[in-house]
């Protein structure tokens, strides 16, 4: 069983993290891309916390505070995954704890995710983590 840490993301980690969100998430992005993202984050409202083993960082999760007009303040999860080579060492549940943990060192006491309809995988496990699914939702986009 693979030893990991669970520690703040520097930019060096940015090629694992765009590795990770290429292969495990299907999203095309390339490390560069990751570190400029990465350069730029808002350290007052947002935070990105890695999964690191032999050197790597084989697991991310990209937290923000999301304010609305209607409801309390919460945590949002902007993305959360560990690299399928390394998953079933409760790297994702180390993750999960990392961020509820800055969110109440924060004060915040509700967190909020999406996750897409096709992964039935990740929804069972953020239901063993204590997380409700409470509606479905279509997601729009619109390039500008």
């Amino acid at each position: 069983m693979a030893k990991y840490i669970i520690r703040r993301a520097v930019i060096a980690d940015a090629e694992d993290i765009a590795e990770i969100s290429r292969d495990d998430l299907g999203y095309e992005c390339d490390g560069e891309f990751v570190r400029a993202n990465l350069s730029g984050l808002d350290s007052s409202r947002e935070a990105v916390f890695v999964a690191v083993t032999d050197g790597r960082a084989v697991g991310y999760i990209h937290v923000e505070e999301y304010k609305t007009l209607y409801f309390e303040k919460m945590v949002n999860y902007l993305g959360v995954a560990a690299s399928g080579k390394y998953r079933r060492l409760g790297i994702g549940s180390a993750l999960i704890k990392a961020a509820e943990n800055w969110a109440l060192e924060r004060g915040i006491h509700l967190v909020r995710l999406n996750s897409g309809s096709t992964r039935t995988g990740a929804h069972e496990f953020y239901k063993r983590q204590g997380y409700d699914g409470d509606k479905m939702q279509v997601h729009f986009t619109k390039r500008l």
